[in-house]
Order: C-alpha cells, then structure tokens, then sequence
C-alpha cells in the first residue's frame, strides 16, 4: 500500500511540474521538446528524467519569482479603487460657489446659506419664523438646511445633537453642542462665531467638545 501511496505522489508531481511547463520562457519550452511522448514512471532514471526536472525546477524557481513580484499574491494585482474626495466650495465676495458635481441638495443648502450669509446675529433670530431680520447660529444651521430639503422644522443647538446620523458627512457636517452650532458644506464652514460679515469662513475651527452629525446620503 505505501508503494502505491508513494507512487500516485511522485505522478501527482509530475502532472504539476508539466502544467508549469506551460509557463516557462519560449526557450525552455523548446529544450523540453526532444522528450517526446515519453511516460514516467516509478524508478525511471536516465537524461531525460534529469531535464524534467530541471524543468520543473526551473518553472517553480519563476513562478516564485512572480508571486515575489506581485507582493505575494499569484495573480496580478487589483487596481485599487479609492474614493474621490468631494470637490471643495469657494469663496467670492462673502458668498459660498458650489463646487461642479455637488448634488442638488448640497447646492441648495449653499444657496440657502448664501441668503442669510450676511445677516446680523440675533439671539433666538430664525426660530419663530424661516424668514428673519437676523439669526443666531441654530437659526442660521437650519435655515440653511431647510433650504435643501434636510430640515422641517427650525431646531436649537441641543435639538440638532439627534438630528441626522452620528460622524461626519460627505459633504455636510454638523458639530454642535447645548451651546452652539455650526457646519461644513463642500469643505466650507457656515458659522456665526468669526463672522467678518459672512457665515462662510475657508478655516476650521476645533470641534472639541461638539457632537458631529450628518445627512442621509450627503
């Protein structure tokens, strides 16, 4: 039984070695040709024994050098797919340009944002009514996100700290805590504090401190 066992593992080798065979360079393909048909069999010796092997040594000794090559992997490499990160706003004139390829909601929480951009800051300004003489900076939030079709109702700092979904967006960010809110559209911060006159500022503010909500989808 063990000879049979030993036996079927050396014709296991050699149907191995032969599909490697395939393999190789065009010039060693051609050296193997004068063996012909011949069969292997258990106990063969003599030069042509000694070429197949060689050739199977050689075919193994080049396709380790592949999977070398491709950093451990035996097929080639998948191109990486890496996300693209949203095109930014930009700033003219106090007013915040949607970048091209926004979706249509981030565009029109920029255009409500623009509205109110300069704006005076009053306390409480914005939540008895959607239209105001001036905001304070949940009025402001929601204005601008009620412009895109993100909020139904105007809601404080606190009450924004459930709206949405928790962590950064894609392209809208809310950070806001019981007292203050603000966000960031298309890379661009919509906030009262620093206002000089707009809301839309180009610098970031530490959000430490705040919690970070998002959009569906945005």
């Amino acid at each position: 039984m063990s000879s049979i066992l030993a036996w079927a593992r050396r014709r296991s080798r050699i149907a191995v070695g032969l599909t490697l065979l395939s393999a190789l360079a065009p010039s060693t393909a051609l050296a193997a040709q004068h063996l012909g048909q011949r069969t292997l069999h258990q106990g063969a010796r003599g030069h042509h024994v000694q070429v197949q092997r060689d050739l199977v040594a050689r075919a193994a000794a080049q396709s380790a050098a592949r999977v070398q090559r491709n950093g451990g992997a035996s097929m080639a490499p998948a191109r990486a797919v890496v996300a693209r990160r949203p095109a930014r706003a930009r700033l003219s004139g106090g007013r915040a340009i949607a970048p091209r390829g926004a979706p249509r909601a981030v565009r029109a929480v920029i255009a409500a944002g623009n509205r109110i951009a300069t704006k005076p800051y009053i306390w409480g300004g914005g939540h008895g009514r959607w239209w105001d003489r001036g905001y304070d900076c949940s009025g402001s939030v929601s204005f601008a996100l009620h412009g895109g079709g993100l909020l139904g109702t105007t809601l404080t700092s606190g009450g924004l700290m459930g709206w949405g979904y928790r962590g950064p967006g894609r392209w809208i960010t809310v950070y806001t805590n019981r007292t203050h809110v603000f966000m960031v559209v298309a890379g661009l911060r919509f906030d009262t504090s620093g206002a000089s006159p707009s809301r839309w500022q180009g610098w970031m503010r530490s959000s430490s401190g705040f919690a970070i909500r998002h959009p569906r989808g945005l």
